[in-house]
Order: structure tokens, then sequence, then C-alpha cells
């Protein structure tokens, strides 16, 4: 005879599982990462918060899972753009940083997390501006696209830390102005000082 309460009990996980992530999902749209907490999340989903922990291991997992994938959308604009670079300061600055941003400057200490943070920074930030590098026919593009990564991630999380008091108390779009320029200085060499040595790759002798 076949047992079917074993598999009302899966069913019942999997929608308690679905209505976390829904909730999830919802909460770090409109709040950001760090001004959501688990327990709005499980009190969101209808479901005890300490449920998150057994599905997904942590807050910083779960917050993973909601990212969009590659295929739901495939085409963000370009990093260098201003419209691009205002929102990432804007956002960081009124709802933190994401464990992704913070991945770029400091590594997590779930190896898992880490993972999965650097693999979509470089497919939703580095891979592109990497690609625009190379048709350029610049050299070490993998490098500039990094350096540029770091430099957005750096100037964003730096604002909203308010540490550097210049950084934190500027307009926003003199700061934009300036990222833009400091972004478009590792796509352009015309735009480095004269005395600036020439970007090329290191070899050993």
């Amino acid at each position: 005879m076949i047992q079917t309460r074993p598999v009302a009990r899966i069913r019942d996980s999997d929608r308690t599982k679905q209505d976390l992530l829904e909730a999830a999902t919802e909460l770090f749209g409109a709040r950001g990462y760090e001004r959501t907490t688990i327990r709005e999340i499980g009190e969101k989903a209808g479901a005890d918060p300490a449920l998150i922990a057994r599905y997904f291991g942590s807050k910083a997992a779960l917050y993973i899972q909601t990212l969009p994938t590659e295929n739901e959308n495939p085409h963000l604009s370009d990093m260098l753009d201003p419209a691009r670079i205002e929102a990432t300061i804007r956002r960081v600055h009124q709802v933190g940083p994401s464990p992704v941003l913070q991945a770029v400057v400091r590594a997590h200490d779930d190896p898992a997390i880490q993972t999965a943070a650097t693999a979509r920074i470089d497919a939703k930030l580095t891979a592109g501006i990497q690609d625009r590098m190379e048709e350029a026919g610049l050299d070490s593009p993998r490098l500039r696209a990094q350096m540029a990564v770091a430099v957005l991630a750096g100037i964003a999380l730096g604002r909203a830390a308010g540490t550097l008091d210049e950084l934190a108390g500027a307009e926003e779009n003199q700061v934009v102005h300036l990222t833009v320029r400091l972004l478009e200085s590792l796509l352009d060499e015309n735009k480095l000082s004269p005395d600036s040595p020439p970007l090329r790759a290191s070899k050993s002798p």
C-alpha cells in the first residue's frame, strides 16, 4: 500500500520554503539586505523564522537565492552608465550593502556564499566591462574590469559607512560624475595623466 503522509509533509515543506523565498525577495527588494530581519521574513511568510536556517542555512544564503538568474534578467545596463552608477550608490546609501557587493572587499565566512557572490559579481559586473575592454584592444582587460568593480564597490560602501566625511557628505551627482571619470580612465589611457606609467601587464623576466 502506498504511503501518502510523507508526500504531504514534503509538499508542506516545499510550500513553506517557497513562501519564505517569496517573502525574502519582496523584503530584500524593498528594504535591502541589512535592514531586513529574519523575523520579518518569517512573519511575512507566515512561517517560523527558525526554518530559514533549516531550509537555506543563513540569511545571507537566502539572499543569494533571491537573486534573479541569468535567464530572468539577461540584459543589465552598462556598468559605466551614469544612471546605473547613481542607482548603485544611492541604494547602498539608503538601504545598506548586499552580501554580493560586500564580497568585493571582504570574503564571506561561508565559502558557498562567497562562491555564489563571486560568480554573481563576475556575471553581472565584471564580464560586461571586460568584453568592452577586449573589444577596444586594451591590455589586461580582466584586471581593468575587476579594478573598475572594486572602484565602484569601494565608493558605494565608503559613502554608506560615513567614515570618509567628504565622500559621505558630497552631493550625489558630484560623486557619480567623479566615479564615472575614474572608471572611464580604466577604459581610455588618453584620460590618464601624462605622468602616469603605461598600463601594461607586467611580465616576469
